[in-house]
């Protein structure tokens, strides 16, 4: 009796698949890339030729994060080229928040088999997003992982660095009693408290139904993409009395904003002081959710807190609405 032979493909995992990916994709992510990109995509490591020399002190600032169970809606909507935005955004946040301007992107791509529609657009997101926040996207990883990811299912994760001089970086540290919290708004859940917003709306809901709060359907509204900060923060960043920021991502406004405060320095925040977005109040109505529980598991429509000196209130309004942006007085530090 013969022995049966076994090769790769066998197993799972199809090496020309992966090759044929990274060829579909070498256009689009090349439209990310600058003068300090060395090499395009598919060596063993990426190239970026930093110019430091209008530095005093450069300070490189790194991020690396996932989508989390944003995904799973993903998968439901069948719709793949948002998350890989998603990712992207929510990383350049939380390097701006230090000051920092970002440089560039890696990211991570596994999957159990590696379909190319879905893998080319996740990484078409990667690269919108990084086009949009001015970060080339130098490299990354496809990683084919049979039994380990159910059919139709992946994970992504990205990391981000960026560089500040250390003297203008912002670290909270200059932010005292009296001084202001700013709120702009969020585009909606962004990319935190999923596993709660999926157990409730999907016990009421099916990803196309439309509930009569929202103008969208439950999965375009999950979907919407995680806002970048980037530009307003450039703006604000530079108006001396400007003290910190806070993205605010899982843990919600309290959680995030006190790893910026000063020992001895608390927040009060006035939380009825915006409109909070519908999608929240359907998910507290439906899951008859508290409202701690609210507060410390969502955004509740405030996406960035610049904490900032009162006497400043008006230049930052300004040059926020030179951008666009409408902000809100939610509350100060005490």
């Amino acid at each position: 009796m013969s022995k049966k032979s076994f090769s790769y493909k066998d197993s799972g995992v199809d090496i020309k698949a992966g090759e044929q990916l990274v060829d579909s994709i070498k256009d689009v992510v090349k439209e990310t890339h600058n003068e300090n990109v060395l090499t395009n995509i598919g060596g063993f490591g990426a190239l970026f030729n930093a110019d430091f020399s209008k530095y005093k002190q450069p300070v490189l600032v790194s991020s690396v994060d996932g989508v989390g169970t944003k995904l799973i809606v993903a998968f439901k909507a069948e719709k793949f080229d948002t998350v890989g935005q998603d990712l992207v955004n929510h990383c350049v946040n939380d390097i701006a928040v230090c000051g920092a301007t970002p440089l560039f992107f890696l990211d991570y791509f596994s999957t159990g088999k590696l379909e190319q529609h879905v893998g080319f657009n996740v990484i078409k997101g990667f690269s919108k997003a990084c086009k949009e926040n001015g970060v080339a996207l130098i490299g990354g990883e496809t990683a084919e992982m049979p039994d380990i990811y159910q059919k139709g299912e992946f994970d992504l994760a990205g990391t981000i660095v960026g560089v500040v001089d250390k003297e203008e970086l912002i670290d909270g540290s200059k932010i005292e009693k009296g001084d202001l919290l700013i709120g702009f708004k969020s585009n909606g859940l962004h990319t935190n408290g999923y596993s709660l917003a999926r157990k409730v709306l999907f016990s009421e809901y099916e990803i196309n139904d439309i509930p009569g709060k929202l103008d969208r359907s439950v999965g375009e509204e999950m979907l919407k993409v995680h806002k970048s900060y980037l530009k307003l923060i450039t703006e604000l960043k530079s108006v001396k009395g400007v003290n910190g920021f806070s993205h605010i991502t899982g843990g919600g406004i309290i959680g995030n904003t006190k790893r910026v405060l000063p020992k001895g320095t608390e927040l009060d925040i006035k939380w009825d002081s915006w409109e909070r977005p519908a999608i929240f109040e359907l998910i507290r109505e439906v899951g008859n959710v508290d409202e701690e529980d609210m507060r410390q598991t969502f955004n509740l429509g405030i996406g960035l807190i610049a904490i900032i000196n009162p006497e400043v209130l008006d230049e930052v309004e300004k040059r926020a609405q030179k951008l666009g942006e409408e902000l809100f007085k939610i509350g100060v530090v005490k």
